[in-house]
């Protein structure tokens, strides 16, 4: 016996609500699963299966409630910026290496005298680590920029590179550099405003 069309949406409603479970980002979660749901209680319209459709619209009007909560929530955002012996720095590239070296290519950072770190806390949990590396008196090459997995929102990176770029114009730096190293971190680098010259992406702060 064949599927029908009405068969193979059911399936692919729930693949969807499986995906956004797999997911890491709550936001990307509440999104997808909100998706999800609502297909599949229109699918359980469809198949005049109350219980499957009304419980599905429940999920969709909770998604929708967490997410308004999530966008108009006010956050606490703060940088802590990295001593040159630090522990704690050495610690967070070990348990993050898998995925540092997957979006940056690159196995170890060091920290040295002129090097520009810091970590982003957000609500006071350190959020993402920033390091970069000056290429000369004006220009600083942005090494790793990387937020864990629970915040990957782009609102660290609007924190750092909109409302917070004049920590890089006090310490001299009127340009930023960067190399993308995945398709991911290209897409993460133009939302941020930065414009591919060359082998680099470049954002001018003034």
């Amino acid at each position: 016996m064949g599927f029908t069309l009405l068969d193979w949406f059911g399936y692919f409603a729930s693949l969807v609500v499986l995906i956004s479970l797999l997911t890491s980002s709550i936001i990307k979660l509440r999104w997808i699963n909100l998706f999800g749901a609502a297909m599949f209680s229109t699918y359980g319209m469809l198949i005049h299966s109350l219980p499957t459709a009304a419980m599905n619209a429940g999920i969709v009007v909770i998604d929708i409630y967490y997410l308004i909560k999530i966008y108009s929530s006010k956050e606490y955002f703060q940088m802590l910026e990295l001593s040159t012996h630090s522990n704690y720095f050495t610690n967070f590239i070990k348990f993050y290496h898998d995925e540092i070296e997957q979006f940056f290519g690159a196995k170890s950072f060091e920290i040295h005298e002129n090097t520009i770190g810091f970590y982003v806390l957000r609500n006071m949990v350190p959020a993402s680590l920033f390091v970069g590396q000056p290429v000369d008196e004006h220009t600083l090459m942005v090494q790793l920029d990387f937020a864990t997995p629970a915040y990957r929102d782009f609102k660290i990176g609007k924190y750092i590179y909109e409302k917070h770029s004049e920590f890089f114009i006090n310490h001299g730096f009127t340009t930023l550099q960067a190399k993308a190293n995945s398709k991911q971190h290209e897409s993460y680098l133009i939302k941020m405003g930065f414009n591919k010259k060359d082998e680099f992406y470049v954002k001018n702060l003034k």
